[in-house]
């Protein structure tokens, strides 16, 4: 009754970042580093490849923005889950990034406290951002189910 493990790829243009991520996912026996992009056009030629279950997305990428590379993915792979991992915190990238698809947003300094309860929310067809993380809420067609948690 074994459970393969998810699958994911790192899309992140710092690799020291990457290694940190995989650090994160390495512990737990539940999650799988399928593959790594360091720039929006690889992360869609590689998602197409691989065909992960979670693809954890920086936005500030070189060649194709990580919001332009997740618009292009979720065409590609409408089941892959989008996890957006990084440094923007503008309600208006927020709101764009759920438009898109997203099942999650987190900021990369609070990756170590959300990132494994993004991925199990996003497995789970909800959809995940830290409460507060925006400014206002996003409107209502693309709010998300806020965590509940404080931290």
């Amino acid at each position: 009754m074994e459970q393969s493990a998810v699958r994911i790829l790192v899309v992140e243009d710092f690799s020291p970042y990457r290694t940190f991520i995989r650090s994160l996912l390495g512990g737990n026996g539940h999650f799988e580093v399928v593959g790594e992009a360091a720039d929006g056009l690889e992360a869609v030629r590689i998602a197409q490849e691989l065909v992960p279950e979670v693809i954890l997305m920086d936005i500030g990428l070189p060649k194709l923005n990580g919001l332009d590379a997740a618009r292009r993915i979720r065409k590609l792979l409408p089941s892959s889950k989008i996890v957006f991992l990084t440094q923007e915190a503008g309600e208006e990238v927020i709101e764009e990034a759920f438009r898109i698809g997203a099942s999650g947003y987190i900021q990369k300094d609070q990756a170590g406290a959300d990132l494994l309860r993004a991925i199990r929310t996003a497995l789970g067809n909800g959809k995940f951002l830290r409460r507060g993380l925006a400014a206002g809420e996003p409107a209502a067609a693309t709010s998300p189910i806020q965590d509940k948690q404080s931290s």
